[in-house]
């Protein structure tokens, strides 16, 4: 092993250890140091603050401004406690976790694939998506995540290996394309975090969503096709402090039978519906109209 590699995964271990430690703690002293950290977020430094604001007023422009301060203080509160719960699910029991992510209409994803399928389960930065870690816990079938390397290789190898601890398998999102169409075994359920601003370089739909056009990575809606798959929206909401529902809802059953744009169409319509459910959950620190 070269040095460089070696101390990355020295700084690799470092970090996964000191998190695993404080993922012992009780859940109240995590939620507490959550509530440190958003005032600080919030009050002292005020983490784009402005982008936040501005997305939020953008998105609902028939909210008043006191509504608009509302659902932003909201948004950095929950976003804090987000890390806490991610945090304790480094170490956090099986049944614990069972009782807190709450999966409905998985028979959905049951059926494409006893039909032959692949399934695209496409989500947006919605609640703790994070959760979605806990998915292979609840089905028999492979399940994989497409994901954007981060530049940080320990920081990388650490948000692997806590997505990876139920059995999730990651893949590159340059490398999906080839993965998947190579595929020769059982067929998997892939997610897909289609939301965030595409590449420039990157081919792209554009659709209105929340009252702004709006750039989508054409990718998802591609490999769909091209993959004979069937495509389903996962709506996450928060049900009480800590505990979700992931419900999954149909898009299209067959996706190379559908017209071409539809499918991505019809993930903007629900990503903008699970939005408005809970305004405060979706992740308004994202520049996602900066182009």
């Amino acid at each position: 092993m070269k040095p460089k590699q070696a101390l990355q995964v020295m700084a690799y271990k470092g970090i996964y250890s000191i998190a695993y430690a404080v993922s012992l703690l009780p859940m109240p002293i995590l939620y507490t140091l959550a509530s440190v950290a958003f005032f600080v977020a919030y009050y002292v430094v005020g983490y784009r603050k402005e982008v936040v604001i501005q997305n939020v007023a953008r998105s609902f422009p028939d909210k008043r401004y006191g509504e608009i301060r509302a659902i932003v203080k909201k948004f950095y509160t929950c976003f804090a406690s987000y890390f806490a719960e991610i945090i304790k699910g480094i170490s956090a029991p099986a049944a614990v976790l069972d009782r807190k992510i709450i999966f409905e209409n998985l028979e959905l994803i049951e059926e494409h694939i006893h039909d032959g399928r692949n399934v695209i389960a496409c989500l947006g930065h919605c609640g703790n998506w994070e959760m979605l870690n806990f998915m292979p816990f609840k089905i028999r079938h492979d399940v994989y995540a497409v994901y954007r390397p981060l530049k940080s290789v320990p920081i990388d190898m650490f948000m692997v290996k806590l997505r990876s601890r139920f059995g999730l398998r990651l893949v590159p999102d340059h490398a999906i394309i080839r993965h998947v169409l190579s595929e020769r075994g059982e067929p998997a359920v892939y997610l897909f975090l289609a939301d965030q601003c595409p590449r420039t370089k990157e081919e792209k739909y554009k659709f209105t969503l929340l009252h702004q056009d709006t750039y989508v990575f054409s990718g998802m809606e591609k490999l769909a096709r091209s993959g004979q798959s069937a495509v389903i929206y996962l709506h996450i909401t928060q049900l009480s402090k800590g505990s979700y529902k992931i419900a999954c809802i149909p898009i299209c059953a067959q996706a190379q039978t559908t017209k071409e744009g539809d499918i991505t169409k019809k993930y903007m319509d629900l990503l903008a519906d699970n939005i408005r459910e809970e305004p405060y959950g979706w992740l308004w620190t994202h520049k996602r109209w900066k182009s």
